[in-house]
């Protein structure tokens, strides 16, 4: 991959540097109180989306741009870069929009993009149950046939912004068949839909971005099937592959700002002679490079193919395990005094990242997936 930019993607990113710098908020703006946070990020993703910073490779016809992928990723990289917040419609815009665009009807398309894309709806993913989350196949939430219709009945947990979101990317079991895998549908669920309880889960940072949602007897329409009835697993893969692509690739350029604060934390604490933690900022900073060079490889499977591959898997793995590992050694450079007040935020970053090895893939699935799907190693089961 020539990892040299064109004169156009330069100017693209010139630009999107000096809209950002003009433009981008603090990211604690909103800090504190839920509404404040969720209303400001919101604004935001307005904004963006006004600016033309939104749905860059979208088809322009549901609302997007139509660039390439090379600018989505030049604009990721400003937006970790500036230190702007992200969009608030992250689920959306990572998985919702472009498992619609795969998978979706024409009606479905010009009916769901436009407003996801301008966070006048915002969407959540309901996938992982309490008995099933690691184990997407051994989901137990029913989408019973009623003819025009189905009723839905069963538990999701762990869905981020279930509290705000308007559409749920629901996966449910259709009918059971000899292979799990089979005869699950994804529905597109309304969350205002009578029957439908949302109850806050409280993580170990204080917030509540995480929910349960309950479903009892929740009609859904059948035009809202995302792709073939009891064909969800693949519609699933799809929403997956999204996500763990979209999100590694922005993850592998986080990683590298991580390293370097992480310096700059060494120097401000006196610790930047101490030969064991220059030689812990040392192997962070080169895992983050090779992580890095990872999402070079990623990004060049995209470019061919247009959908992301298992690549993908490789840099959310190396980057949630990385990522844990920086913010212990950042927590350890301050000693005892790191469980005393945000330690410059860091003390948030540490707690937040107990959960970078568990969503959007666990660890141990991760592997899983590289194993059989990279290394054509035999199933697991």
């Amino acid at each position: 991959m020539d990892f040299e930019l064109s004169p156009t993607e330069k100017a693209f990113r010139d630009e999107a540097r000096a809209w950002l710098t003009a433009n981008a908020p603090r990211d604690g703006d909103g800090a504190g109180d839920m509404k404040a946070f969720i209303d400001s990020r919101r604004a935001w993703q307005a904004k963006l989306y006004a600016a033309g910073y939104v749905g860059l490779t979208w088809p322009e016809e549901y609302g997007g741009r139509g660039r390439s992928f090379m600018d989505q990723l030049i604009f990721n990289d400003e937006m970790i870069q500036a230190h702007a917040p992200d969009p608030i419609n992250v689920i959306g815009l990572g998985m919702g929009g472009p498992v619609v665009i795969a998978h979706g009807t024409e009606e479905q398309k010009k009916r769901y993009l436009p407003p996801l894309l301008s966070a006048e709806e915002i969407w959540c993913q309901g996938f992982s149950e309490p008995n099933a989350g690691s184990d997407l196949s051994g989901l137990q939430t029913r989408a019973d046939d009623k003819g025009d219709h189905y009723v839905v009945n069963g538990q999701k947990v762990w869905t981020t912004l279930a509290h705000v979101a308007r559409w749920c990317m629901l996966l449910a079991r259709e009918r059971k068949e000899t292979n799990p895998r089979e005869g699950l549908t994804y529905l597109l669920v309304d969350m205002q839909s009578p029957g439908i309880e949302v109850r806050p889960l409280v993580q170990i940072t204080g917030d509540a971005e995480f929910n349960e949602i309950f479903f009892k007897d929740v009609k859904v329409p059948k035009s809202q099937i995302l792709g073939e009835a009891g064909n969800g697993w693949a519609v699933a893969m799809t929403t997956l592959l999204h996500e763990r692509g979209t999100l590694g690739l922005a993850l592998a350029t986080r990683a590298q700002i991580t390293a370097a604060e992480l310096a700059e934390r060494a120097r401000k604490l006196g610790r930047g002679s101490d030969p064991l933690v220059r030689q812990k900022i040392a192997q962070h900073t080169i895992e983050a490079r090779a992580l890095q060079l990872n999402g070079y490889r990623a990004v060049t499977a995209v470019k061919r193919s247009g959908v992301p591959g298992p690549e993908g898997s490789i840099l959310k793995l190396m980057w949630s395990e990385l990522n844990q590992r920086m913010t212990e050694t950042a927590m350890d450079m301050a000693g005892s005094g790191a469980q005393v007040g945000d330690g410059d935020g860091w003390k948030y970053q540490f707690l937040r990242s107990r959960a970078n090895t568990i969503e959007a893939g666990t660890s141990e699935v991760l592997r899983n997936i590289l194993a059989e799907r990279v290394l054509g190693l035999p199933r697991s089961r």
